[in-house]
């Protein structure tokens, strides 16, 4: 076994690899434009829509929720939205949801146990969906970069930015997402290590094994990282937020996640929080019969996760 210096020091230099694959985008700076209160059904439960400028100059769409109470040392989540085609969705996705959920969206499942959660738009979505994905995509691989990093170093952002909020304690911050957003999640979390827990639902596979299949073809082009099969495989990603808790979840239904896939990317990763003695840290839920849908199962063991470690 490693000492925990080693896996450090190990740690540090994959995720510079990782960000020279990503194209080494800047980290963004948001600031707060405006604010605007976002009338819901549910009582007790504060929404509002954020309008963010970048240190890029770049204005982002955000949704912010959380307990219509004073917030005083709260736990707060960053979550990220999922793809699935429908990019006027976006941010909107925290308190709108989308069919592959419940119906209840996360902005108020999280604030009924207490979390803040903050959304923003990615690039091509919501408020953005102007900007094509695939126009994007191919200008950012023209230039040596990626709009996977671009999209990384947005929500590095954003978290920034969340856990510069009035009442948050910022030593409690997770991420989750489902599908996209999960990708996004446990990324963020293997390069980001204030993150203190990240779940994720409905994308954890290993990438090489999908290509052989063909089934990597159902992502979007905005995954496209040149050379990143011949430096890193999806379980070696996601053991660099060991220690660290992690939950994913998943159906091997799911042409994102067969069962070929799934294994390779759980052993992995067990692998490297076995490395770091965390292996009680990683859980996972797999369902035989689920596809590409967020469960009844899946959104109590998340919930969970974060009452637990956050």
């Amino acid at each position: 076994m490693a000492d925990q210096t080693t896996i450090e020091g190990d740690h540090a230099k994959a995720r510079s690899k990782l960000g020279r694959l990503l194209g080494r985008f800047p980290r963004p700076i948001l600031t707060l434009e405006t604010s605007e209160r976002i009338k819901l059904d549910q009582p007790g439960i504060r929404a509002e829509k954020l309008q963010l400028r970048s240190s890029a100059g770049v204005s982002i769409r955000a949704i912010l929720t959380g307990p219509d109470s004073e917030w005083c040392d709260r736990p707060a989540v960053l979550y990220c939205h999922a793809h699935g085609n429908r990019y006027a969705i976006g941010a909107s996705e925290l308190i709108e949801g989308r069919p592959a959920l419940l119906p209840e969206p996360y902005g108020q499942a999280l604030a009924r146990e207490e979390f803040v959660a903050l959304s923003v738009d990615m690039p091509c979505f919501g408020g953005r969906a102007s900007d094509g994905e695939q126009a994007l995509a191919k200008k950012h691989l023209y230039e040596g970069r990626t709009l996977f990093g671009q999209m990384l170093a947005e929500l590095g952002g954003a978290l920034d930015f969340l856990s510069r909020i009035d009442g948050i304690d910022a030593n409690r911050l997770g991420v989750f997402g489902f599908s996209m957003g999960a990708t996004h999640a446990f990324w963020l979390a293997a390069l980001e290590p204030r993150i203190r827990a990240v779940a994720h639902a409905c994308a954890f596979a290993d990438l090489e094994t999908l290509v052989t299949s063909g089934a990597h073809d159902l992502h979007g082009l905005y995954m496209t990282i040149p050379g990143l099969l011949k430096e890193f495989s999806t379980g070696q990603i996601a053991a660099l937020i060991a220690p660290r808790p992690q939950l994913a979840c998943l159906g091997l239904l799911d042409p994102l996640t067969p069962a070929d896939a799934v294994g390779r990317a759980m052993a992995e990763v067990r692998a490297g929080y076995n490395r770091s003695n965390a292996l009680s840290q990683f859980q996972s839920l797999i369902a035989d019969d689920v596809g590409h849908i967020e469960t009844d199962a899946m959104r109590g063991q998340v919930l969970g996760f974060f009452k637990s470690r956050l």
